[in-house]
């Protein structure tokens, strides 16, 4: 069996702001610069963070969003919901302070803030969202409207 992912392009529910340029050093969605580079590179709220993956699973129950954010702590994320169906995830992790004593050989972590935003389909209960982290990883659960079985009415056959 393989799994195939979609890209959030022609996803409905996902609201992510694409970024052509993400990815290029002169990108906007690059982190700062560094000295010598031919472009500065600016910081974007939204790519920042490359790190911020999130799944998106539906069961019978639930719509369930789990995202890695290591080293991040439950203060550093945020979990809101605009305009009654709009399920935001945003954070920040900041950026290690040097020190004059150090000398950085890489520095390949991702600092920054990230943003999510997805649309919930209608069945959703927004206003009973629970959230949870536990070793990095965030859980977001949105309750499902229970499906209303139609009626069967029987009908008596005259004749």
């Amino acid at each position: 069996m393989s799994l195939i992912r979609r890209s959030n392009v022609f996803d409905p529910f996902s609201l992510d702001l694409w970024d052509p340029f993400d990815g290029f050093p002169f990108g906007s969605g690059s982190t700062s610069g560094r000295p010598g580079s031919l472009f500065p590179r600016t910081s974007s709220d939204t790519a920042a963070f490359a790190g911020a993956r999130i799944d998106w699973k539906e069961t019978p129950e639930a719509h369930v969003f789990k995202a890695d954010l290591p080293g991040l702590k439950k203060e550093e994320v945020k979990v809101e919901v605009e305009d009654g169906n709009i399920l935001q995830i945003s954070g920040e992790r900041n950026k290690e302070q040097e020190e004059k004593t150090e000398t950085w050989h890489r520095v390949e972590r991702s600092s920054g803030k990230f943003l999510r935003r997805f649309r919930l389909p209608d069945n959703a209960k927004p206003e009973q969202i629970k959230a949870s982290m536990e070793n990095g990883v965030l859980t977001v659960t949105v309750p499902k409207e229970e499906v209303k079985k139609p009626e069967v009415k029987s009908i008596q056959i005259s004749g």
